[in-house]
C-alpha cells in the first residue's frame, strides 16, 4: 500500500469499535436531531433532553409505592371526596359544558389522575379518566372553543355573554389530553388542540389572558403550543406562541407578584419562550428570578420558600410554610427546565423538593394532606396562624376532604417525576437525571431497543446497580447526571472501574459497544454537610447527599374530623423540639443505618431506613406562639444552661413535625441569651364573633377561622357597618407612642377593612384621642401602623367604624 499511515488509521478505527469511554463531560449535546424521540423542531432552539413517550419508564421501589398509595389514596379516589368532581350535573361532563365545578378543580384532578393511571399501566384508571376526557373533548364548539360554558366568554364571540374568556382551567386540562396522547397516540387531542388554538389566536389581545390566574399562569399554555407545533410543525402556532408571551406577566422584567404556585410556574416562562425568540435575555431571567426569590425568601432548607400563600418580606423565617401546589409545580418547573437547558442543577432542585418538602405534606399513607408545610414545624393542626403565616383559616390539619386547590392539584407530583427519570439525548443516547429503581424500554444508537433496569434506594443509598440489555449488541451512548452535591462519583461496568474526575454538577458520559447482560454499578458517595443560613439568624441545616435532615419528634395524631374511612387529623408534638446544636463537625456526626422498611415505604418517621446522630442542648425559652407556631428564630450563637443530649435526625421528607433550621448554640461574649416570648396581649372588645352564640350563620371562609379564634383575634360578625372597639388595660402607667393592627381577613365578601379607625388613651377617667405623627395606609394583610407622640396612660383603644354591609376584626394587636 502507498500509504502505510493510512493502514494504521484504519486498523485503529475497526479497533475502537470495542472501545470504551468513561468520561466527564460538562453538559449534553444540544446539536443533532433524536432519531427516535423529537425534540424542538426547526424556528426552536435544540433542546438537548427529550422526553420519553408516557408509559416506557416504569417506575419501580420506593417510587412505586409513592404512586400505588397516591392510586389508592387521594388522587385515585377524590371522586369520593371532592364535591367538585361529583358527575351528576357537572359542567365538565355535559356537551354544553353547564353546570356545577366549571373551574379548575376537574382538571387539577385531571391531570394527576390520568398520568397516574398510565404510569401505573393501570386500565381501570385509564378508562375512568377517558370518560372525562372523551366529554370534554366532546365539548368543542364550531368556533374551536371546548370546555366549560362559564370559562367561555367575550362580546365579540360566538355565544359570548360579555365575559372575557378564563383559559387557565384548560391550560391544565390539555395537560391530562397530552398525556392521553402520549400513552395512547389519540389523534383526535392533536385536532382538537389545533381548532382550540385557532381560536385562541383569533382573540384580540384585548380580551387575551386578562384575569388574574391566568394572567400570571399563561406560560403553561405557551407550553403546550409549543408541544403541538412540535408535534405537527404548523408554524401557524408560533404567532399564538408570541401572543401569549406579550400578553402574559411579565417575568421577564422581574417578578410581577409573589403568590407561591403562581411564582412556581410562571419563572420558567421565561425560558420557554427562550426557545422561539433564542434571545438570551428571557433564558437568564428565569436563572435571575429563582435566584432573587432565594434570596429574599429562600433562606430556609427543603428546595422551596417562605410562601405561605404569599411571600412577605417580614415573613422569611424557617417557620413559614410552602403550599402543597407549589411543591409540585415546582417539580414540574424544574422537569421542563432541565429538558431545556440539560443544566443538571434543575434535576438538583427537583430532587431536593422531592425527596425534602413533598413527602411530609401528606400523611404516610398519602390519605390526607395539609395546605401548608414549614421546614420548622412542631405542631400542625387546623388553628388560624394567621399572621403568623400570611393565610387565614385551617392550613396546617391534614384533610382529605379540605385544602381546596392542593386537594385536586397534588396528583401530579409523582407521576410526573416518575416520566423524568430518564430522558432522550440529541446523540440518540438516554440520560439517567432522576436516579430511581424502574425498567425502561428505549431505541437508541442505530435502531437498537436499550432494555435497562435500575436496582437503587436512592437517595437512601449511594448506589445505583444498571443492567443494560440490548435487542442486539451496538454502540450508544449513556449518560449519568452528576449529583451537585456529589464530589467524587465511582462508575464500574462489568465490574471494571473507570477513573472520574473534573468538575461537579456535569454528566458522566459512558459510550461503548453494549451487549446483552452489561452491568453498570454508579455510586454516588454522600457526605454529611452542614449548611448555615446567614440571611436567617445564622441558623445551620444537616445535609447526607441530596436529603436534608429534621430533629425526629414524637408525632401524635389526634383526630380532627373526616370520616372513619377518611379521616382528618392534627398531629401534635410528643417530645421536646426546642434544640439548637452544638457540634456542628462533620466527623461528630454519625450515620446510622437501619433495616429497610417492609412496607416499602421510607417517607414517615416510624420507618425511614437511615438516621444521624448529633449533639445539642435545649433551649428552654423557644417555644410555640400564640399561633402556635414555632416562634422565629434568634441569631445565633445562642446560650443554653442545659445539658448535652444525643439528638436523633431524620430526613426532613419522613417527618411530618420537625425542626431543620436549627439555632446554633454557643459560649463567650457572643453567645446570646434566648428571649422568651412576649406575653399575649390581654384586651377586650365590643363584641367578638361566637359561633355558638351568634344569632346569624357565618359565611364559610368565617366559620372556618373563628372558631379556633380568641382574643386578640376576633370578628365583629354578624355586626355590619357598627362603629365597634377593642381596648388593652395595663397594670400600672405606661408610656405608648405606637399601635399596629392586622386586620381579621378572610375570603368572604361580607369581610372588608374598616371605613376608618382612631386610636385613644385613657387619662384619669376620659378616653382622648392621640396625636398622630405618621401613619400607615389602611392596607390588607399586613400590620397597618399609627405612630403617635407618647402618651402615659393605663389603657389604649382603637375605635373602628365597619363600612356599609361590612363586618371586619382583628388578626393581630401590637403595642409599642
Amino acid at each position: 500500500m502507498k500509504n502505510p499511515g493510512l493502514l494504521l488509521f484504519l486498523l485503529f478505527l475497526l479497533s475502537c469499535t470495542d472501545m470504551e469511554i468513561a468520561e466527564r463531560v460538562a453538559g449534553l449535546p444540544a446539536s443533532g436531531a433524536n432519531h427516535f424521540y423529537p425534540g424542538n423542531q426547526r424556528l426552536l432552539a435544540p433542546a438537548p433532553l427529550h422526553k420519553l413517550p408516557l408509559g416506557a419508564i416504569r417506575p419501580e421501589g420506593w417510587l412505586r409505592e409513592q404512586l400505588e398509595r397516591s392510586a389508592a389514596g387521594m388522587a385515585g379516589n377524590l371522586g369520593e371526596l371532592s364535591d367538585f368532581l361529583k358527575k351528576e350535573g357537572n359542567a365538565w361532563l355535559d356537551p354544553q359544558g353547564e353546570g356545577h365545578s366549571p373551574w379548575e378543580e376537574v382538571p387539577y384532578w385531571l391531570r394527576g389522575f390520568t398520568n397516574l393511571a398510565y404510569v401505573l399501566q393501570d386500565s381501570s384508571m385509564a378508562k375512568e379518566a377517558l370518560f372525562w376526557l372523551e366529554a370534554a373533548m366532546q365539548t368543542q364548539r364550531a368556533n374551536g372553543y371546548f370546555g366549560t360554558d362559564a370559562n367561555y366568554g367575550g362580546p365579540s364571540l360566538d355565544g359570548g355573554k360579555g365575559r372575557i374568556p378564563d383559559f387557565w382551567p384548560n391550560m391544565i386540562l390539555i395537560g391530562a389530553l397530552k398525556a392521553h396522547y402520549e400513552a395512547t397516540g389519540d389523534l383526535r387531542v392533536p385536532a382538537l388542540l389545533s381548532h382550540y388554538f385557532q381560536w385562541q389566536n383569533s382573540i384580540p389581545d384585548s380580551l387575551f389572558l386578562k384575569s388574574y390566574w391566568q394572567h400570571h399562569r399563561g406560560g403553561d399554555n405557551l407550553s403546550s403550543v409549543l408541544w403541538l407545533y412540535n408535534l405537527t410543525g404548523d408554524t401557524a402556532l408560533l404567532s399564538l406562541a408570541h401572543k401569549i408571551h406579550r400578553n402574559t406577566a411579565d417575568y421577564v422584567s422581574g417578578i410581577p407578584g409573589w403568590h407561591n404556585v403562581n411564582f412556581a410556574q410562571a419563572f420558567r416562562e421565561p425560558a420557554i419562550y427562550h426557545q422561539l425568540t433564542l434571545d438570551t435575555t428571557h433564558l437568564l431571567a428565569t436563572y435571575r428570578n429563582i435566584h432573587l426569590m432565594d434570596s429574599l425568601y429562600g433562606q430556609v432548607p427543603g428546595g422551596m420558600w417562605c410562601g405561605d400563600e404569599d411571600s412577605h418580606p417580614e415573613l422569611t423565617d424557617p417557620r413559614q410554610a410552602i403550599e402543597t401546589c407549589g411543591m409540585v409545580e415546582m417539580m414540574y418547573s424544574c422537569e421542563e427546565l432541565l429538558r431545556i437547558t440539560g443544566d443538571g442543577t434543575w434535576a438538583d432542585r427537583c430532587e431536593a423538593v422531592a425527596f425534602n418538602s413533598l413527602p411530609a405534606s401528606m400523611t404516610a399513607d398519602l390519605r390526607a394532606l395539609r395546605y401548608m408545610t414549614s421546614p420548622n414545624q412542631a405542631r400542625s393542626d387546623g388553628a388560624n396562624k394567621c399572621p403568623g403565616i400570611y393565610n387565614p383559616g385551617p392550613m396546617m390539619n391534614l384533610d382529605p376532604y379540605g385544602h381546596r386547590c392542593c386537594q385536586h392539584n397534588h396528583g401530579h407530583g409523582w407521576p410526573y417525576y416518575a416520566q423524568h427519570l430518564w430522558m432522550a439525548t440529541a446523540d440518540n443516547g438516554l440520560a439517567l437525571v432522576l436516579p430511581s429503581a424502574c425498567s425502561l424500554s428505549a431505541r437508541v444508537g442505530d435502531s437498537i431497543t436499550a432494555n435497562i433496569r435500575v436496582e437503587t434506594r436512592y437517595p437512601f443509598s449511594d448506589e445505583v446497580k444498571i443492567a443494560v440489555n440490548p435487542s442486539r449488541e451496538g454502540q450508544f451512548p449513556l449518560y449519568l447526571r452528576i449529583p451537585g452535591w456529589c464530589s467524587r462519583p465511582e462508575v464500574r461496568i462489568n465490574g471494571k472501574a473507570f477513573a472520574v474526575s473534573g468538575e461537579q454538577g456535569a454528566y458522566l458520559k459512558l459510550m461503548r459497544q453494549w451487549r446483552p447482560g452489561d452491568e453498570v454499578l454508579y455510586t454516588l458517595p454522600m457526605q454529611i454537610a452542614v449548611k448555615r443560613w446567614p440571611g436567617n439568624k445564622n441558623a445551620a441545616t444537616i445535609q447526607r447527599g441530596p436529603l436534608t435532615y429534621s430533629l425526629k419528634i414524637e408525632e401524635q395524631y389526634e383526630r380532627d374530623g373526616g370520616t372513619d374511612e377518611w379521616p382528618a387529623y392534627n398531629i401534635l408534638a410528643g417530645s421536646p423540639w426546642n434544640y439548637g446544636l452544638t457540634r456542628l463537625a462533620t466527623e461528630q456526626i454519625r450515620t446510622v443505618e437501619k433495616e429497610w422498611p417492609s412496607d416499602n415505604q421510607p417517607w414517615s418517621a416510624a420507618n425511614c431506613p437511615i438516621e444521624l446522630r448529633v449533639q445539642g442542648k435545649q433551649i428552654r425559652n423557644w417555644a410555640l406562639d400564640q399561633y402556635g407556631l414555632v416562634d422565629t428564630l434568634q441569631t445565633s450563637p445562642v446560650r443554653s444552661g442545659a445539658p448535652e443530649e444525643e439528638l436523633t435526625l431524620i430526613p426532613m421528607g419522613s417527618a411530618r413535625l420537625r425542626i431543620t433550621a436549627f439555632p446554633v448554640i454557643g459560649e463567650g461574649e457572643q453567645a446570646r441569651v434566648w428571649t422568651p416570648i412576649a406575653p399575649r396581649p390581654q384586651v377586650q372588645t365590643s363584641y367578638y364573633y361566637e359561633p355558638e352564640k351568634s344569632p346569624k350563620k357565618a359565611n364559610k371562609w368565617i366559620a372556618d377561622i373563628a372558631p379556633s379564634l380568641s382574643i386578640p383575634t376576633f370578628c365583629w360578625w354578624p355586626h355590619l357597618g357598627t362603629q365597634e372597639w377593642v381596648k388593652q388595660e395595663f397594670p400600672e402607667p405606661r408610656t405608648i407612642s405606637e399601635l399596629s393592627v392586622f386586620w381579621f381577613y378572610a375570603w368572604a365578601p361580607e369581610v372588608d377593612m374598616p371605613e376608618s379607625w382612631a386610636i385613644q388613651f385613657l387619662d384619669g377617667d376620659t378616653w382622648k384621642s392621640v396625636e398622630a405623627i405618621e401613619q400607615d395606609e389602611m392596607r390588607k394583610h399586613d400590620f397597618n401602623r399609627t405612630r403617635f407622640r407618647p402618651v402615659k396612660t393605663t389603657a389604649i383603644r382603637a375605635v373602628v367604624q365597619l363600612k356599609e354591609g361590612k363586618t371586619s376584626g382583628i388578626m393581630g394587636w401590637q403595642v409599642k
